[in-house]
């Protein structure tokens, strides 16, 4: 089987919210669909703290974010924990509907969860459209233009991760935290991730 097929599937790039114990919490996600006038389904890794959220208290909000999003909204919801921090803590947010949402999102949509599905390592949560707007007019992100433009890695918990090919040449430097490769001669004092933003002691040679 060659996965490199997978790679001419399209995705978009979102934030899924949902709360946790009386606390917002999220995560990145690429696997969202409309399945039906009003409803859409989201696959989010069983693993993630925002699976069990969502699964308790039967809601999630999607937010779909534009190609100028900020790298730390990626870092942050894409490489962390809401069991360790609390994503939204300093995030640009608006409370519509009692949650949280990102003021840079193109759009967003409230759902409650109608269906799960277990597969393997991800849960499908079917989600009745409760609630959603459009907020602004910038260009929505696609996982292409996350990964060609912005040089974007995916999450070991996300459904299209695939172990990244080293190719011979320059050095090359990766991030213990999210994964991202820098290849150059040397890997400069000042340098931070411009995915998660952790700085160059984060970094290993491989």
């Amino acid at each position: 089987m060659n996965k490199e097929a997978l790679k001419d599937l399209t995705y978009g790039v979102y934030v899924i919210s949902s709360k946790k114990d009386n606390r917002d919490v999220g995560c990145i996600a690429n696997s969202v669909m409309q399945v039906t006038t009003n409803t859409i389904t989201i696959s989010i890794n069983v693993n993630n703290y925002t699976n069990q959220a969502i699964k308790d208290t039967k809601e999630f909000v999607c937010m779909v974010l534009p190609i100028d999003v900020d790298s730390n909204i990626i870092g942050t919801f894409g490489f962390k924990s809401s069991q360790d921090i609390d994503k939204f803590k300093d995030m640009d947010t608006t409370i519509i509907d009692n949650y949280p949402i990102l003021n840079c999102s193109v759009s967003y949509i409230r759902c409650k969860v109608i269906n799960t599905i277990e597969v393997g390592t991800h849960t499908l949560f079917i989600g009745e459209i409760v609630s959603s707007d459009k907020l602004n007019n910038k260009e929505v992100m696609t996982y292409a233009y996350y990964h060609d433009i912005k040089k974007g890695k995916s999450p070991k918990n996300a459904p299209t991760y695939q172990e990244e090919k080293i190719e011979t040449g320059k050095k090359k430097y990766r991030c213990k935290i999210c994964g991202y490769i820098f290849e150059v001669d040397e890997l400069p004092d000042d340098y931070v991730c411009p995915i998660c933003g952790v700085t160059r002691d984060m970094f290993e040679e491989i």
